[in-house]
């Protein structure tokens, strides 16, 4: 393309994305009038279920050239309409993706903060249906929330900002593995379904190399894969491990990331991250190994088929009532030391006042006594000796 000509061009490309999604905002507005309008009319029973086909019927009777007014599509405005009525942080939300996109994350998703979740990752990642469905059939959800909670302590300290960054597992099914495979099928699939990987990963994250050298003293070594991460500023090294956890990968890891940020790390860039991604890992154990570590290193699990969604939410439900009881644990105590402060406030109060009245009685105390002498010296004559 003659490069005198791509300003132009960018201008064009810019005025129909923003036209697209005028119309598309359009759209969703009036889906959503319709259904509150459903919706009221049910509520006040001037309505009942078999008008809304007869509604259907009209529409597409006396104006066929309508499109997307079914009955099923009808009650759809409906359950969305009443699905965010009372979400005013979700609200405006929803308008900035499909229809296709809302049905999918409403009659899917149950909670709120998982609809929440999918609806501003739809946004921020840009997702096609396609790539939406996949990723709640995967439960990208339920495994963020885990891994948010699992992150390494020197990782939060490192990057501000890096919740719903990375996942407790990432699920790799579309590599289609058997499942006796070792870390060369792992990599190989993974460079070879990189759009995917990508989708997995997250689109912030940016291919480097594969078997990435690094040269240390006279010594070769070869990071599995490296990423450069656009939000977090960072390298991120992922090393592929197609049995448990170990402990000595945590020593591995460190020093490639040593390696990395003396060597390759570019001065304005953060200090890098590592992720082992491991066929399995024992929590507890991972748990020890990272107690006294100083590595911004994340132990994750990798799964060739997409996992439960029961056994994930039960998982997130113990990371959730665990914070709870904490929070619980942490208000408990902040109370017996507000109690405590002021037991302690009040004592010092009552001996302070206590001072100051005994201070202040011995004052009026004195103050009488030399009042009385004095009057007592004025109204006693002095006896002198005559000459």
């Amino acid at each position: 393309m003659d490069k005198r000509f791509q300003d132009v061009v960018r201008l064009i490309n810019e005025a129909r994305f923003n036209a697209i999604k005028a119309v598309n905002t359009e759209m969703i507005n009036l889906y959503w009038r319709i259904g509150e309008h459903i919706s009221n009319k049910i509520q006040k029973s001037e309505w009942g279920d078999a008008i809304v086909l007869e509604l259907a019927n009209y529409i597409q009777k006396n104006e066929p050239g309508f499109k997307g007014f079914s009955d099923k599509n009808l009650w759809r405005m409906k359950q969305f309409y009443e699905s965010y009525k009372d979400q005013p942080k979700l609200s405006p939300l929803v308008r900035e993706i499909s229809w296709t996109h809302n049905l999918a994350i409403i009659s899917r998703c149950k909670a709120t903060e998982e609809r929440e979740f999918y609806i501003k990752l739809s946004i921020q990642e840009n997702y096609s249906k396609r790539d939406l469905e996949r990723q709640i059939s995967a439960s990208l959800f339920e495994r963020t929330m885990i891994g948010n909670s699992k992150l390494s302590p020197l990782v939060r300290v490192i990057q501000n900002d890096i919740t719903n960054t990375f996942k407790d597992s990432y699920v790799f099914e579309f590599l289609n593995l058997p499942h006796l495979h070792n870390e060369k099928d792992l990599q190989t699939g993974i460079i070879k379904q990189m759009k995917s990987a990508m989708l997995e990963f997250g689109k912030d994250f940016l291919f480097v190399a594969e078997q990435y050298k690094l040269q240390v003293g006279k010594s070769d070594f070869y990071i599995d894969l490296l990423f450069y991460h656009r939000t977090l500023h960072c390298l991120i090294a992922i090393e592929l491990k197609s049995d448990k956890f170990k402990m000595e990968h945590i020593g591995q890891m460190n020093f490639y990331l040593e390696a990395l940020d003396r060597d390759v790390r570019k001065s304005k860039e953060n200090p890098s991250i590592g992720i082992l991604l491991c066929k399995d890992k024992d929590h507890e154990v991972v748990e020890y190994a990272l107690s006294r570590s100083l590595s911004p290193t994340m132990v994750a699990e990798y799964k060739t088929q997409l996992p439960s969604k029961r056994v994930l939410q039960k998982k997130l439900q113990g990371v959730f009532n665990d914070k709870s009881i904490e929070k619980s644990n942490n208000k408990s105590i902040n109370k017996s030391n507000n109690k405590s402060i002021e037991k302690s406030n009040n004592k010092s109060i009552k001996k302070s006042n206590n001072k100051s009245i005994k201070k202040s009685n011995n004052k009026s105390i004195k103050k009488i006594n030399n009042k009385s002498v004095k009057k007592t010296n004025k109204t006693i004559p002095l006896k002198t000796k005559r000459l």
